[in-house]
């Protein structure tokens, strides 16, 4: 009975209230979902970019959210511009009655040169594209189908449901500052607007038609190198949607444990993030020249810990970044958002 009401209270506020989007704890790992200006902001021509996240499996049936992003970097004008076009898919399933969003969002964004002698850079970015979102009503329990305590999915119900799934085109812009400095370290600020459009949300249990809410983000990420083999990365984001706000930041520390004559070597970074009020997240990665994998785990300190017993959602990342063998020119290896 309590799994039941937990989905239906799930239900009601994915679909009749003014949805609040998913967060990954390795947020960094996909920069789109995070601000579309963060498209392009990386050492190479060509970035592909995936993850997986298991939560709440402690509570009840897990929520499961797989992304893929693929940017590609583009060289144009002649005043070392750049521009990079890419997308970014996800797909989302919750509990029993496999509550799914889906979303396919193609990126463009314009990255102008401020300065002719570093990596300085103003983008200005747009993404959007369709979104569809899906549940099963045969997995759905409701109270009136308890008789005698006991349910019984040939009990009656009283409850209508109108419709299966629901669709609507969503639009996110924003805009980003990066610039390197003379000892190697890298900084962006970004700040972004997502659903600016207000896409309406229909009810699956009337007629009635909701919409979804503006998202307001501000996005920060650092990265340099401490003496002959160390490095540091950190990242923040605060966001502020209906009423809502997130915080969420940590940093990485690196060791070069393999060393290479050309290129970089490998490094293992071992770190923690925090979600302010909502989890602590050990994290560790391996950045090798071209791959990068990392694994994460949210410890809940939220008040929901009572009932998970502090454990929270498994994440994998996977990334793969790079030159692009059909543009190998000194000039673009030398000159590009990287980061």
């Amino acid at each position: 009975m309590k799994k039941s009401l937990l989905l239906l209270l799930l239900l009601t506020l994915f679909h009749f209230c003014d949805a609040q989007d998913f967060t990954f704890s390795q947020f960094y790992e996909q920069p789109l979902l995070r601000n579309p200006a963060l498209a392009g902001v990386f050492n190479g021509d060509l970035r592909v970019s995936m993850a997986y996240r298991d939560q709440w499996g402690s509570i009840t049936v897990p929520f499961r959210t797989t992304s893929l992003s693929i940017e590609h970097k583009i060289p144009v004008g002649g005043h070392n511009d750049v521009l990079t076009i890419g997308s970014q898919m996800t797909m989302d399933g919750a509990g029993d009655i496999r509550l799914k969003r889906t979303a396919l969002l193609p990126v463009i964004n314009f990255h102008k040169s401020l300065d002719e002698e570093r990596d300085t850079y103003l983008s200005l970015a747009f993404m959007g594209g369709p979104v569809s979102s899906q549940f099963d009503p045969t997995q759905l329990k409701f109270g009136d189908q308890y008789v005698g305590g006991a349910y019984s999915a040939s009990n009656g119900t009283a409850q209508t449901i109108s419709s299966t799934g629901y669709s609507y085109w969503d639009m996110s812009t924003g805009l980003c500052f990066s610039t390197t400095f003379s000892n190697q370290t890298r900084i962006y600020i970004a700040g972004g607007l997502s659903h600016f459009m207000k896409p309406s949300i229909h009810s699956l249990a009337s007629s009635q038609a909701d919409f979804l809410s503006p998202k307001f983000s501000m996005n920060f990420g650092v990265s340099g190198t401490m003496g002959e083999r160390g490095h540091f990365i950190g990242f923040a984001d605060y966001m502020s949607q209906n009423g809502n706000r997130q915080i969420l930041g940590g940093a990485l520390l690196g060791l070069e444990v393999t060393q290479y004559d050309n290129e970089e070597g490998a490094i293992l970074y071992v770190g923690s993030f925090l979600r302010w009020g909502d989890a602590f997240i050990p994290v560790v990665k391996m950045d090798f020249s071209h791959m990068s994998i990392g694994i994460s785990y949210d410890v809940n300190v939220s008040k929901l810990n009572s009932v998970s017993n502090w454990r929270g959602g498994l994440e994998l990342t996977a990334s793969y970044r790079g030159f692009l063998k059909i543009r190998n020119s000194t000039l673009d290896r030398v000159r590009c958002v990287r980061f």
